[in-house]
């Protein structure tokens, strides 16, 4: 299914002109756990199709759901690191719905008593404006299912000849985070909700609970917005753009919302309570299905489970293991690397604190593991569309050839050659260095025949040096490193020219 083109869109900034809009923001989180939420079957993914279940996570008759403790702990994690309260006693729910790809006709999920209740998380704009948000919960959940829609063009069900399903997905363990209302954002509401879900990955990622990788459906989010007349106090009917899977594309769906209900109201229209679809090819929605209110889902607790009573030592021993939270810690490197804030925020941006903290902690100084992540390896990662983290090279690795270089067994040019080699899987940088014959030229004999050889063979050049144009000995410099396929030292290069020709740098 696409957007049609009779979708009529008010411009952005008419829509804030005369509507104020209003956000809620539910993320889900895939968590890390090597088993699922309720049973012991594994949740390695990229398995045969329904090789990962059990009677439980079927939900066939008999079979009794156990409790993940590995979960319970991460959903504590998470609501700590959101400045939550942490319940003394909460249980499960049941939430009754039909899908074809929930086995058993309901979601082991959390309602009225969820873990985690009333937190915030503070987000940093672009310009470093902090944004409070706030957190109604966080509670725990399964996740469902696959479905795949099969003989259809866009595959959605709609047009499909059959469907295939795959259970491996589901019980897989889900935080499931819900902000309260977002006012007050204006004509940044757009950029406040990419903000605030880039800010909760990195949250997530910091406690080392899941990867949180979007492209790969590890955290979702589903984009809630209304729009309600300025002055007003009611909120609006709102509309629900679901599972939406990258930064950019929350804030567009976000805008691309404003601009729809604006239109609807302003004609006189109204707000239907739907679900929608984001589509990434032109940043539009379309509708989905009308909206239940909570109620349908017929709520009611888990028999099969006791309630989850987090002991207050544990909850404090969790508390204490916490690390230094993400906006802190970048609070902190800008003093610490005497970096801008927008340097940061470029840093940030590429996916490079983490490389680049654990790089230096392998050795490097910090300038250096900024060049290479920054400079190098970003366009290798950009050039192949993955995340930093992804390349086939460690912190370690690049402390190595940071340290090479420090001591003169590689100059930059060099470096790079070793970065390539290792990311094609040649090995760790000193095997590169061997394999390729990489080291720095640094016999003496060697570099003043090499220079000797320049010398006499630029006469010319020689001659506008002795005159007093030193300048011109980058040439005999550039004809050097030729001859030494890039291994000298430049700089000891440029010395030696002066010293034969008797000539000051000054």
């Amino acid at each position: 299914m696409t957007a049609t083109t009779t979708t009529e869109l008010m411009g952005y900034e008419d829509a804030l002109a005369s509507y104020d809009p209003v956000m809620g923001l539910e993320v889900h989180v895939e968590l890390g756990t090597k088993t699922k939420m309720f049973c012991g079957c594994s949740t390695e993914l990229k398995q045969d199709a329904n090789s990962q279940t059990c009677p439980t996570c079927l939900g066939l008759p008999g079979a009794l759901p156990v409790v993940n403790e590995i979960g319970v702990e991460s959903a504590i994690k998470i609501g700590l690191a959101l400045n939550c309260s942490i319940a003394e006693w909460c249980r499960f729910a049941r939430k009754n719905y039909f899908y074809p790809d929930m086995p058993k006709n309901f979601q082991t999920s959390q309602y009225d008593e969820p873990i985690a209740f009333d937190g915030y998380l503070d987000v940093q704009l672009e310009d470093g404006e902090v944004f409070r948000v706030e957190i109604e919960r966080a509670h725990m959940e399964e996740d469902t299912g696959k479905s795949t829609h099969v003989g259809g063009a866009t595959g959605r069900i709609q047009g499909a000849s059959h469907s295939l399903l795959d259970y491996n997905r589901a019980g897989i363990p889900l935080i499931e985070i819900v902000t309260k209302p977002i006012e007050g954002a204006g004509e940044r509401a757009p950029e406040v909700a990419k903000a605030y879900v880039a800010e909760l990955r990195e949250v997530i990622r910091s406690l080392d609970v899941s990867e949180a990788r979007m492209d790969k459906g590890q955290m979702r989010c589903d984009v809630n917005l209304s729009l309600r007349p300025h002055g007003t106090e009611k909120f609006g009917t709102r509309s629900e753009t679901k599972n939406v899977n990258s930064l950019r594309s929350v804030e567009r769906a976000a805008r691309y919302e404003v601009q729809r209900h604006a239109a609807v109201l302003s004609s006189g229209g109204s707000i239907v309570q739907e679900t929608r679809h984001f589509h990434e090819e032109d940043g539009s929605t379309t509708s989905g299905r009308i909206k239940d209110n909570a109620e349908d889902y017929r709520y009611f607790p888990e028999p099969d489970l006791v309630p989850v009573a987090p002991s207050r030592e544990w909850v404090e021993a969790l508390r204490a293991e916490l690390p230094e939270m993400p906006l802190a810690q970048r609070n902190r490197l800008i003093e610490e690397w005497a970096v801008s804030a927008h340097d940061m925020q470029s840093i940030r941006n590429a996916g490079a604190i983490g490389p680049i903290v654990a790089t230096i902690n392998a050795g490097a100084d910090s300038a250096s593991a900024r060049k290479w992540w920054m400079g190098e390896l970003a366009r290798s990662a950009n050039d192949q569309g993955v995340e930093l983290g992804a390349l086939p090279i460690t912190p370690e690795q690049v402390a190595r050839v940071s340290e090479l270089v420090a001591t003169g067994d590689l100059n930059d040019k060099l470096a790079r050659q070793v970065i390539d080699g290792v990311l094609k899987g040649e090995g760790t940088p000193d095997e590169v260095v061997e394999k390729r014959g990489l080291k720095v030229v640094s016999d003496e004999g060697a570099l003043s025949a090499a220079v000797d050889e320049a010398i006499a063979g630029n006469a010319g050049i020689v001659a506008k040096i002795q005159s007093g144009k030193v300048a011109a000995a980058g040439a005999l410099v550039g004809a050097v490193m030729k001859a030494t396929r890039g291994q000298a030292d430049a700089a000891r290069v440029k010395e030696l020219i002066l010293e034969k020709l008797g000539v000051s740098d000054g």
